[in-house]
C-alpha cells in the first residue's frame, strides 16, 4: 500500500491510487518501492519539505481480505527518523460499487508517544472514491492532535488518458480534530493534483501539486505551509 491519505496515504504520485487504500487483487504478496521530492500526509509534509524513501509489502487474498506494511523515512525535527505502517482489510464490489474497510497502525519506533491507529471506510463507483478514517487509539496525551476521536473525509477522482498510461487525479480531504479548542483550532481542509505515467518496467512517474489551509498560525503551520507545493515521485511494485 501506497500511503498519503493512508494514503497514502496513505506516497508516489498523486494518482487515486495513492491517495486511497489498494484495491483487491487475486491471493499474491507484493512488494512496492518509491523516493519522493516531498512526502505529504494529509496536506501536510512529514519530511520538513525534504526528500522520503518508501517502501512496502502487501498480501492480498481473493476472498478480500488483504493486510501490509509501509515504511518511510520522515523528519519531524525531533529525532523521529522513520514511519512504519501496519494495516488490515476486507474490500469487493456490490455490482458496480466498490467498497473497503479495514485498520491501520501508524507507528513511530524512534519518536516519543506519536503512534496512532485509525478504522477506515471508502466507497468507488467509476472513477470515483469517497471515504473516511476515524482514530481508535492513539498514544497522544493531553490536549494533542491524533488522539482518538480524531476524523478525516476524503474524496477524488482519478481519470486515466486512454490507452497512453497517463492519469489526471484531483483530490479533497478535510480533517478534524477532537483536541481543538478556542484558541488553536486546528482542523483544516487541503487539495491535491497529480499527472502521473506508468512507464512499464520503469515504474510509475508522478508530478504533483499539494495545497493545504494551513498558516503561520495554525498548529501544523510555519512561514509558507500555505504555499502552493510541487513535487515528483517514482514508484515501482514486483
Amino acid at each position: 500500500m501506497k500511503k498519503t491519505l493512508i494514503a497514502t496515504s496513505i506516497a508516489s504520485a498523486v494518482s487515486l491510487s495513492a491517495l486511497t487504500l489498494p484495491s483487491v487483487a487475486a491471493a499474491e504478496v507484493s512488494a512496492n518501492v518509491g523516493v519522493v521530492s516531498n512526502y505529504f500526509f494529509r496536506g501536510v509534509t512529514q519530511t520538513d519539505d525534504g526528500a522520503a524513501v518508501q517502501g512496502g509489502l502487501d498480501y492480498a487474498h481473493d476472498s478480500g481480505f488483504y493486510a501490509g506494511t509501509w515504511a518511510s523515512t520522515v523528519d519531524f525535527g525531533d529525532g523521529t527518523s522513520y514511519e512504519l505502517d501496519l494495516y488490515a482489510g476486507y474490500g469487493g464490489s456490490i455490482g458496480d460499487l466498490g467498497y473497503d474497510v479495514g485498520y491501520i497502525y501508524y507507528a513511530y519506533p524512534d519518536g516519543d508517544d506519536l503512534d496512532f491507529g485509525e478504522i477506515y471506510g471508502s466507497l468507488s463507483y467509476s472513477y470515483l472514491t469517497a471515504g473516511l478514517a476515524y482514530t481508535v487509539n492513539s498514544q497522544a496525551t493531553g490536549e494533542s492532535a491524533f488522539d482518538t476521536g480524531d476524523l478525516y473525509y476524503y474524496a477524488g477522482v482519478d481519470v486515466p488518458f486512454g490507452e497512453s498510461g497517463y492519469s489526471g487525479s484531483l483530490y479533497y480531504g478535510y480533517y478534524t480534530f477532537d483536541a481543538d479548542s478556542s484558541t488553536n483550532e486546528l482542523d483544516y481542509g487541503h487539495w491535491s493534483a497529480g499527472l502521473s505515467k506508468d512507464a512499464g518496467e520503469f515504474g510509475s512517474f508522478g508530478l504533483n501539486l499539494e495545497l493545504a489551509d494551513i498558516d503561520e498560525n495554525h498548529g501544523f503551520g510555519d512561514d509558507n505551509s500555505d504555499d502552493l507545493k510541487l513535487w515528483i515521485s517514482w514508484s515501482k511494485s514486483f
